[in-house]
């Protein structure tokens, strides 16, 4: 899958400066624009019909525009671009709205960066899954796509599981970052530095949550070993 193209929309410079960075950190987005007012942003996504964009990072208090009226006129304009609002309004109406206009993701200033990385992995998830091939066989399936979205995988761990933990295993199989190199629960406990038991719980935790595939490796002597890897 190619990466992710990110406009950044952000009349701070230092803002800006700083979400491209942290968008650059995020295994499978590129940045391919940054704009500092709501006029810039509409010409970049004009531009070859917006065709170079798929994600807009959108700050709501811009100096030209309310970003929710950048919304509109993407809308308008029939633009199907995924935002993600980036934004310290609070307002209840301004959220409300915000979904109504199909926003993918709400993130409130300051936030950090695993909050950023974490709303940008859960949305290439839902995009891997929108753009595959074919028909959902069933109602899960739809569901599994609203959840991967909204962020239901975000629910308390199982007991004994940790967050921090968590996030060097997914960060030993890449990021969560879909690849067809896999590793098994040895190879994960020595990039991480927890035992191989350990790490097959996390692994197996992820599977059940669809975050991760499971799958027998052959070609090694004796039993066929598992190994995990990033759906």
């Amino acid at each position: 899958m190619t990466d992710i193209r990110v406009l950044v929309v952000e009349d701070e410079p230092l803002l800006a400066e700083a979400h491209s960075a942290y968008t650059e950190r995020v295994p499978g987005f590129v940045v391919v624009g940054v704009a500092h007012t709501a006029r810039a942003a509409m010409a970049a996504l004009r531009a070859n019909d917006g065709g170079d964009v798929d994600l807009v990072l959108l700050d709501f208090r811009l100096p030209d525009l309310h970003g929710l009226d950048v919304c509109r006129a993407l809308r308008a304009a029939g633009s199907s671009v995924d935002v993600l609002a980036v934004t310290s309004a609070r307002d209840l109406t301004v959220v409300r709205t915000a979904v109504s206009l199909g926003v993918t993701h709400y993130l409130l200033k300051p936030f950090t960066f695993a909050a950023f990385r974490d709303k940008l992995e859960r949305y290439a998830d839902y995009r891997a899954q929108a753009l595959a091939d074919g028909e959902v066989a069933a109602q899960h399936e739809v569901d599994q796509m609203f959840a991967t979205l909204r962020g239901a995988a975000g629910l308390s761990l199982p007991k004994g599981l940790d967050a921090q933990t968590l996030d060097r295993v997914r960060a030993a199989l890449g990021g969560g970052t879909r690849t067809e190199v896999g590793l098994s629960a040895t190879e994960v406990s020595t990039l991480t530095g927890i035992s191989r038991v350990t790490a097959r719980r996390y692994l197996e935790y992820l599977v059940t949550v669809d975050r991760v595939v499971r799958s027998p490796r052959y070609g090694t002597p004796g039993r066929p070993e598992v190994e995990y890897r990033p759906r």
